[in-house]
C-alpha cells in the first residue's frame, strides 16, 4: 500500500477514535500510535491530516453540511462523516494534492470502511465541494 494511502487510513482511524471516545486529538493520536507501527513519513502525513482536520472542524463541517442535501452532519454515519472531513480538509487546505487524487482516495476509504453506498455518497458531496469551494 502506498504511504499516503496508508496515512489517510491512519488519520481516519484517529478521527474515528476521537468521535467514539470523545478523547482529545492528542490522547487519540498517542493511543493510536502506541498500537500502530508506521514509518516516519506515514505518521507525519497522518498527523498533519488529523491535526488539520480537527483544527478546522467547524468550517469543514459547515461546508459539508452546505453540500449534503437532506443530510445533517449529525445524521451521517461516523465513517462517512470522517472520510468527508478528511477529503474536505485536503481539498481546501492541501494545495499540493490534486483534487481528483483527494476525492479518489476518499472514495476508496469510504468503500473500504463504510457501507455499500458510502463511496457514492462521499463522491457526490466532495465533487460539489470541489466545484464550488476550491480554488485549485
Amino acid at each position: 500500500m502506498r504511504r499516503r494511502t496508508l496515512a489517510r487510513e491512519c488519520a481516519l482511524k484517529i478521527l474515528y477514535r476521537i468521535e467514539i471516545s470523545r478523547d482529545s486529538l492528542e490522547i487519540s493520536m498517542e493511543d493510536f500510535w502506541s498500537r500502530e507501527a508506521a514509518g516516519k513519513e506515514v505518521r507525519a502525513f497522518a498527523d498533519s491530516l488529523a491535526k488539520g482536520t480537527m483544527g478546522n472542524l467547524s468550517r469543514i463541517d459547515g461546508i459539508i453540511s452546505k453540500h449534503a442535501d437532506n443530510w445533517g452532519i449529525k445524521r451521517m454515519a461516523v465513517i462517512d462523516k470522517n472520510v468527508l472531513r478528511l477529503g474536505t480538509f485536503e481539498l481546501l487546505y492541501m494545495d499540493e494534492i490534486p483534487p481528483k487524487v483527494s476525492i479518489n482516495e476518499a472514495i476508496d476509504l469510504a468503500k473500504k470502511y463504510g457501507d455499500v453506498d458510502s463511496g457514492k455518497f462521499v463522491n457526490g458531496i466532495l465533487d460539489k465541494i470541489r466545484k464550488t469551494e476550491c480554488k485549485k
